[in-house]
């Protein structure tokens, strides 16, 4: 991962609902704004004019539409948790549900805009932010996922930290791809081959 960009860094950390209100309303406007013109004509004024401030106010939460776009993307990994993992049944037969489970989670994870998604994975900068929230997000992913396939009766792997770790990168990089780029797959035929490709795997099969 390349080092942060201090460049990036938002100028305003909201300490009030107002200020909150302002920062998520110029988010919101940079996304529509990003998925209609694209990244390179998506300007600071454009995003300003959208959200209904002067540009002299946008400017006091972020320094350019790079940390904007950075800041997009911390939200939309922030919003990316699993949190029906505690709910699964971990039971003999069972498996297969579970790896559903999470490759579901991660495909609805990435069912936003797919232009907006795909300007935040190929064009955002890493501010420090971005790159601690990625961090965050992975190690509570693996963590999670490690969890659950050490209380699973029928996950027969060597090595469960490794385990988690791959699967975890192999379901997250493959749902941005889909659901980012044109869908030469269906939605469906994906899942299922995910499902059942990690399943054996965690079989030993």
């Amino acid at each position: 991962m390349p080092p942060a960009d201090r460049r990036l860094d938002p100028r305003r950390t909201p300490r009030q609902v107002r200020a909150e209100l302002t920062r998520e309303r110029i988010l919101a406007a940079a996304a529509h704004i990003f998925a209609e013109h694209g990244y390179a004509a998506g300007t600071t004024n454009r995003i300003a004019e959208r959200a209904r401030i002067s540009i002299g106010s946008l400017y006091q939460y972020y320094p350019n539409k790079d940390a904007i776009l950075a800041a997009l993307l911390v939200r939309h990994i922030d919003r990316g948790t699993w949190t029906q993992a505690d709910q699964l049944e971990l039971s003999p037969g069972s498996l297969e549900a579970t790896v559903r489970a999470l490759v579901r989670n991660a495909i609805d994870n990435h069912d936003d805009d797919p232009q907006l998604l795909r300007i935040m994975i190929e064009e955002a900068p890493f501010s420090q932010e971005l790159i601690a929230t990625i961090d965050r997000h992975e190690k509570a992913r693996v963590a999670q996922l490690r969890d659950l396939l050490a209380r699973h009766p029928d996950v027969g792997v060597r090595d469960l930290d490794t385990a988690a770790g791959l699967i975890t990168f192999t379901v997250e990089t493959n749902a941005h791809r889909l659901m980012a780029g044109p869908r030469a797959v269906a939605i469906e035929t994906f899942e299922n081959e995910l499902v059942d490709m990690v399943t054996r795997y965690l079989r030993g099969v």
